[in-house]
């Protein structure tokens, strides 16, 4: 996936590692993105990334 927000990981490209869960097992609305040249993880709605597909086409 491309990630478009926030500015210091925007344009690289992540996985999603997890949907992210609060405290008492609330899910939450943002996921846990592993960005692949970095070794950091950061939650991110919806809105702040793009699936694309192996080609890196936005699909």
């Amino acid at each position: 996936m491309l990630i478009l927000r926030p500015a210091y990981v925007a344009g690289r490209v992540g996985k999603v590692f997890a949907k992210e869960v609060l405290s008492g097992d609330y899910p939450s609305e943002r996921w846990l993105i592993r960005v692949d040249s970095e070794d950091i993880v950061v939650s991110l709605n919806s809105k702040e990334f793009e699936v694309v597909n192996d080609d890196f086409e936005i699909s």
